[in-house]
């Protein structure tokens, strides 16, 4: 499999929504906003301009495959912890793509000094809750019916922690670098 990783640019708009309603409702359903929307995607490129997500896409020729993004907020009580956000096509699915991804994002976060790491997902989403754990994400919390799709129907949301200090030290302990 073929891809290059790269920051998100505001050139990507149109490619990024292509992506976007290429996917089921049910993978973006932990965004919080429906990124199949172009003001959402405006949305997002101006919080990356004025530095509160850092983005990473992955394309294959002209087309988009996969996209990881670092939200911060550098003003929060919550400055030193980022939520990560992973979407994968779902032929490009457990191939390493987004094992790649995740590990770009993780020097992003470490380059801004954070301490801890979020991810959400529905609980249903177990290839995703597979490949977060298997980098050290650990289940932290459940919310209970917290998402609705179009449909009417509600999803429990996982939300997982990457505690960095903790798990870099378990790793040390285990000759894992």
């Amino acid at each position: 499999m073929s891809y290059t990783i790269r920051r998100f640019q505001p050139g990507d708009r149109d490619a990024m929504l292509a992506f976007a309603q290429g996917l089921p409702e049910h993978d973006l359903l932990f965004l919080g906003r429906d990124l199949r929307h172009p003001r959402v995607i405006e949305a997002w490129q101006d919080a990356i301009v004025e530095g509160w997500i850092d983005s990473l896409i992955a394309g294959d020729g002209g087309s988009l495959v996969g996209s990881a993004a670092l939200v911060r907020d550098p003003l929060s009580w919550s400055a030193h912890v980022g939520e990560v956000r992973l979407l994968v096509a779902g032929d490009r699915r457990g191939a390493g793509l987004g094992r790649d991804l995740l590990e770009a994002i993780f020097a992003v976060a470490a380059a801004h000094g954070l301490a801890k790491l979020t991810a959400a997902m529905t609980t249903d989403q177990l290839g995703s809750i597979a490949l977060f754990e298997s980098l050290g994400f650990r289940a932290e919390a459940m919310l209970k019916d917290h998402v609705r799709g179009r449909d009417g129907v509600t999803h429990d949301l996982a939300i997982l922690a990457y505690d960095v200090e903790r798990t870099t030290q378990r790793n040390r302990a285990f000759g894992v670098e």
